[in-house]
């Protein structure tokens, strides 16, 4: 009995030893739990300690990269491989092409589709490109990025084309032939198809080749680290990931300063060295960057009008997605699927704005349309809030007539000269504190910043924009939302491997998918810019501005039918 008892004593002591074990693993479980679940994703403390949900992840992904630790539900997770499957582009059969077997311009040539047809406003006009090297020698693959436009200089007249890869070293390109008389068609090749490959090596494996810069400060010292989305190596850092978006954003941590010192933001500058000599043949100006293709026939048709003119295609439900979506005509930008109201006048413009709130979000494109206004109309005044040039935060206020207008940029990353980092403001944040309303409109763009990233770092910023923009409109169905797409610009050989317009193409597709079905209105920069005779800038001219400005304010206040 005393044995039997002693054993019970026994069994009792070694259970209560054991409960307590399990309670302390649970309770440090708990505190790495606590510690790893940050904003539902990895992250890196200040300290550098790395935490990670899964073995699997740290062995397979670079815990650097935000945009990597992503937590998608199904259906983020289809959307996000549906959008990735839409961007899939031809590359060539090999890695490492030679440059003479590469794309020439020089050589390559197109040929009008029955150029001696009778054509009439509406018609389609099919134009076949043939690609050959600089051996003169056929292509055998595609991959090539083109870009084309029909237009009439006496009629300042314009409209893109759409181009059809057919993955044997033939194009398609399909205009719609929109306005009478003679009409010219233009075939650029804006980079072969070999340097389409390296700008995706880069915007995969060189994430970090625009390089940003934060100064911190606390009395009489100061220091200045370097920041991205992705920061490799092991020094310690500061997780400024956003706790409501939950969007990356780290710079190594200072030697002395605490990372809550941080007064600024700015960009830092661009690598260089990012190319073997072979693939810098590929990025060549007067060779194969932005080089005319000529035609080996005639480069033009006459068009004859229509007997009457047709407006049932007009005030369709808009699709940004449709091409072309528009066509200059005597310089005046004329959408094919609504009308537009040209504001010619600035009592136009403040007749049209009166009362109302205007917010403009996004880079220096959407600036412009600030500049634009407050130049514009007069009374429109800005109001000095002592923001550094070309930076912001702007505002302009017309007192008499109730009008207030506001600039401000997103969020990082964006190449701008020093921001604040008290105005660092990510677009989905600033969209949840909007009241709304039908005297609330919102212009919004979001692309150039981004062409250096991984696509996946784009749309997570979209989809945090699009869920606010949802929830405004839910609780305010009556505000304007405008959507500025991106716009072609001007390239030479190290402005290709940062802001490329097959990068913008590319971030431009998924914006119009992403943002296809919901109640904003889009004003088509991208076909604005491509379509005008004037030469592409990153900033286009003030007529091209102008129009975006006519579009813009067209959704505003909608002509009366």
């Amino acid at each position: 009995m005393w044995r039997d008892s002693f054993r019970l004593h026994i069994f009792c002591l070694l259970l209560a030893i054991l409960a307590v074990v399990v309670l302390v693993h649970n309770f440090l479980q708990l505190e790495h739990l606590d510690d790893a679940t940050v904003s539902g994703s990895s992250w890196i403390t200040e300290n550098n300690d790395r935490q990670t949900l899964s073995r699997a992840t740290r062995i397979v992904r670079k815990l650097y990269c935000g945009y990597e630790q992503q937590h998608l539900s199904k259906r983020e997770q289809a959307e996000e491989e549906s959008l990735l499957a839409a961007l899939l582009w031809s590359t060539p059969p090999d890695d490492e092409i030679p440059f003479v077997q590469s794309t020439d311009p020089a050589h390559s040539d197109f040929v009008i589709v029955n150029p001696g047809a009778l054509f009439k406003v509406g018609d389609q006009l099919e134009v076949l490109v043939r690609m050959k090297d600089f051996r003169g020698k056929p292509k055998q693959y595609g991959g090539d990025y083109l870009q084309a436009r029909i237009h009439s200089p006496l009629l300042k007249a314009g409209a893109v084309g759409r181009v059809v890869d057919c993955h044997n070293g033939f194009y398609k390109v399909f205009f719609t032939l929109l306005w009478p008389g003679e009409v010219k068609v233009s075939v650029s090749l804006v980079h072969p198809s070999e340097a389409i490959q390296v700008l995706l090596r880069l915007r995969e494996e060189r994430p970090d080749r625009v390089y940003f810069k934060s100064s911190f400060k606390s009395g009489r010292f100061l220091e200045t680290t370097e920041c991205n989305v992705c920061l490799p190596g092991d020094l310690p850092v500061c997780n400024f990931t956003d706790l409501y978006t939950g969007e990356p954003w780290f710079c190594y941590k200072p030697r002395k300063l605490s990372c809550a010192s941080r007064i600024s933001h700015a960009k830092g500058g661009y690598q260089k060295g990012l190319l073997t000599q072979e693939e810098s043949l590929f990025f060549q100006s007067d060779v194969n960057i932005k080089m005319p293709i000529f035609p080996s026939g005639p480069d033009a048709v006459t068009v004859k009008p229509k007997a009457f003119t047709d407006s049932s295609a007009m005030d369709r439900a808009e699709d940004p997605n449709v091409s072309p979506s528009g066509y200059y005509y005597q310089d005046q930008w004329r959408p094919t699927t609504h009308r537009i109201h040209h504001f010619n006048e600035s009592e136009d413009v403040t007749k049209c704005l009166q009362g109302k709130v205007i917010h403009l979000f996004g880079d220096s494109t959407i600036r412009q349309w600030f500049e634009y206004l407050t130049s514009f109309v007069p009374d429109l005044v800005e109001f000095n809030l002592g923001s550094p040039k070309n930076v912001g935060p702007f505002m302009a206020v017309d007192l008499k007539r109730n009008i207030l207008l506001r600039f401000r940029c997103h969020g990082p990353p964006i190449r701008f000269t020093t921001v604040f980092s008290s105005e660092l403001r990510y677009i989905a944040n600033e969209l949840d504190g909007i009241v709304g309303g039908r005297n609330t409109v919102i212009a919004i763009t979001i692309w150039s910043h981004f062409s250096t990233f991984p696509v996946e770092v784009y749309i997570r910023r979209l989809r945090n924009i699009r869920r606010s923009i949802i929830q405004l409109l839910d609780r305010s169905p009556k505000t304007v939302i405008v959507i500025r797409t991106a716009n072609v610009q001007e390239l030479g050989p190290e402005v290709s491997l940062f802001n490329s317009d097959w990068y913008s193409f590319q971030l431009d597709s998924v914006m119009r998918k992403m943002f296809s079905g919901i109640a904003v209105h889009f004003v088509d920069a991208w076909e604005m810019s491509l379509a005008h005779h004037l030469p592409h800038n990153l900033h286009p001219n003030e007529i091209i501005v102008k129009n975006q400005i006519d579009a813009f304010l067209s959704y505003v206040c909608p002509l009366q039918t």
